[in-house]
C-alpha cells in the first residue's frame, strides 16, 4: 500500500498496553498502531499520563511542553511528555485529573476526560505533528471530534484534519447531566437532539457519532447489531442516520507477544507441530491451581465478571456444568454476585473448580495454554479478544453467535472437518449447554485434533484489519 507512506495518523485513547489497561481497548491501542507502522503509516498515539503507569515507563518519558486548557472558568495545565517506543507516544499529564490509582470510576470522570479530549486537539500545535486523520476511541475521547470542528476549527493548520471515531463498546456512552456542558467547555446550544442531547442529558459518544467524519466499530456483525434497539443502548436511531459513514473492522491480536512457541509466561512452549506439549502446560496449570492432575477437559473463563459476558447463563447451568467430568478454571474480577458464585463453587467443589478472583497477565497466559476449552457465552460482544487469544494457544472457544464472536468463531463441522470452535445462537442456558456438550463429545474423538489444528492455525493478526483501516484513512484524507 504505497499511499500509506504519505499518511499521518494520530490515535487518541484513554488506555494503551502495557502502560495503562483496564480491558480490550488497551490491547487494541497497544497493537494496532504497530501494525499500521508496518505498512509505512506515520502513526503516533496520545493517552493520559496516569499515576498508575509503572515507574520504569515514566522514567523513559521526556518533557515536551505545557499548555493551558480552559473548562468553563477553570484553567488546567496539560503537560506533554513523549516516549520513543516502537510508536511515538505522547502522554498528557495533569496530576489533579490523572494522579489517581485507577483509570476510571470517579465522580468527575466527565471533567477528567473532557479535559483530555480537548487537550488532545490543543496539543497538536505543540508536538510538531499535524495528522491527516485523528482516530478517536470510545466516549472518553468523543469530545475531541467536537473541539476539533468547532473550538479549534479556525486554526488553519488544523482545518484539514479528518476524524474517525471507533466504538469499542456502545454500552458505555459517557452520558452526563446537561448542567455539565459549560464545564466541558461547551454552551447550551450543544444540548439538542442533533448534537449531544440524550434523553435530557448529554452523551459524549453521541457527540462523536454526529461530528466524526467516519465511525467504525470492532466487527462487521456488531456494526449491524448496534443499528437495532436490542444492542444499541438507545443510539440505534442516530446510528441508522449515520450508517453511510459506519464501518465494521474486526480486531486482531499481537501474534508476536501472544505466541505459544515463544511466550515466556507459559510453562512450556509449543506450536501447531508440537501440540502434545500443551498437555504438559495442562498438568502444570492443575498443579499450580491445586486441581487433581488428570486428563479431563479443562474449561476456562477469563473475563470481566459482568452481565455482558453471559455469566447469567453460566449461573443457571452451573450445577449441570459442574456435574460433568470436567474442571472449571475462572480468572477475573467484576460484580460481587458473580465473584461470589465462583468462590462458592470452588469452596464446594475444590477438586473441580478453581476461582481466581483477581487479574494476572501471567496466569491468564498459563490458563490459555493449559486449558482445553474457553467459555464465552456473551449477551453481546463488540469483538472479543479472549476467543482470539484462546485459539492462538490451541484452546477451543465455546461462544454465542453475536458480534465479533460470530465473525471469528465457526462451529466445527464433523463432515467437512472445518470450523475452529463451538457456537450456539439464542441467549439461553440450554443453548449454551448444547454447545458445551458438543465440545465435550468432540474432545474424546479423533475430530478433536482437527478442531485444535483449525483453531491454532487461524489468522487473527492485524494485517487484514490494518489494511482496512488504512483504506478508510485514505478515503477520509482524500475527502471521499
Amino acid at each position: 500500500m504505497s499511499d500509506s507512506k504519505d499518511l499521518k495518523v494520530l490515535v487518541v485513547a484513554s488506555e494503551i498496553t502495557p502502560f495503562a489497561k483496564s480491558g480490550g481497548l488497551g490491547d487494541v491501542i497497544g497493537s494496532l498502531p504497530k501494525a499500521l507502522k508496518h505498512y509505512g503509516v506515520d502513526i503516533r498515539v496520545v493517552v493520559p499520563k496516569y499515576h498508575s503507569i509503572k515507574k520504569e515507563y515514566a522514567e523513559r518519558m521526556s518533557y515536551v511542553d505545557s499548555l493551558s486548557i480552559s473548562l468553563d472558568w477553570r484553567n488546567q495545565t496539560a503537560s506533554i511528555f513523549k516516549m520513543e517506543d516502537e510508536i511515538p507516544i505522547y502522554f498528557l499529564g495533569n496530576d489533579y485529573y490523572f494522579g489517581r490509582d485507577s483509570l476510571y470510576g470517579y465522580d468527575d470522570d466527565c471533567e477528567r476526560f473532557s479535559f483530555f479530549a480537548k487537550a488532545s486537539v490543543a496539543c497538536l500545535t505543540h508536538i510538531d505533528f499535524i495528522p491527516d486523520v485523528i482516530h478517536y476511541n470510545d466516549w472518553q475521547t468523543g469530545l475531541g471530534c467536537v473541539h476539533l470542528h468547532d473550538t479549534y476549527g479556525g486554526i488553519s493548520a488544523l482545518s484539514n484534519i479528518k476524524t474517525l471515531f471507533t466504538i469499542h463498546n456502545i454500552q458505555y456512552q459517557g452520558v452526563f447531566n446537561r448542567d455539565l456542558l459549560r464545564m466541558m467547555g461547551l454552551n447550551e446550544g450543544y444540548c439538542n437532539v442533533n448534537k449531544m442531547e440524550f434523553h435530557g442529558n448529554v452523551s459524549m459518544m453521541k457527540a462523536a457519532l454526529i461530528y466524526a467524519d467516519a465511525i467504525s466499530t470492532v466487527s462487521e456483525t456488531y456494526a449491524n447489531e448496534i443499528q437495532t434497539p436490542e444492542y444499541s443502548y438507545g443510539l440505534d436511531g442516530v446510528l441508522r442516520k449515520q450508517s453511510h459513514k459506519l464501518y465494521g473492522i474486526v480486531n486482531g491480536i499481537d501474534e508476536v507477544t501472544n505466541n505459544p512457541a515463544t511466550d515466556k509466561r507459559i510453562f512450556e512452549n509449543y506450536d501447531s507441530n508440537s501440540l502434545h506439549i500443551k498437555k504438559n502446560n495442562k498438568r502444570a496449570l492443575q498443579e499450580q491451581l491445586g486441581l487433581p492432575q488428570k486428563d479431563v477437559p479443562i474449561i476456562a473463563i477469563i473475563s470481566r465478571l459482568v452481565e455482558q459476558k453471559g455469566l447469567d447463563l453460566i449461573a443457571v447451568a452451573m450445577e449441570e456444568l459442574i456435574g460433568k467430568d470436567i474442571q472449571l478454571v475462572v480468572l477475573g474480577t467484576g460484580e460481587s454476585r458473580y465473584e461470589n458464585l465462583f468462590k462458592h463453587m470452588a469452596w464446594r467443589s475444590p477438586d473441580k473448580v478453581s476461582a481466581n478472583i483477581c487479574f494476572s497477565d501471567e496466569l491468564a497466559q498459563r490458563i490459555y495454554a493449559g486449558s482445553d476449552l474457553f467459555l464465552m457465552p456473551s449477551l453481546f460482544e463488540p469483538c472479543g479478544l479472549g476467543q482470539l487469544f484462546a485459539m492462538r494457544y490451541g484452546t477451543i472457544p465455546i461462544v454465542r453467535r453475536t458480534g465479533g464472536l460470530a465473525d471469528t468463531v465457526q462451529h466445527y463441522d464433523k463432515t467437512t472437518k472445518q470450523g475452529n470452535g463451538f457456537v450456539f445462537n439464542d441467549y439461553l442456558a440450554n443453548g449454551m449447554m448444547w454447545a458445551v456438550n458438543e465440545a465435550l463429545h468432540c474432545y474424546y474423538l479423533e475430530d478433536w485434533n482437527n478442531v485444535v489444528q483449525n483453531a491454532i492455525s487461524s489468522d487473527f493478526s492485524w494485517d487484514k484489519s490494518a489494511e482496512k483501516y488504512i483504506e478508510l484513512y485514505l478515503k477520509l484524507k482524500d475527502g471521499e
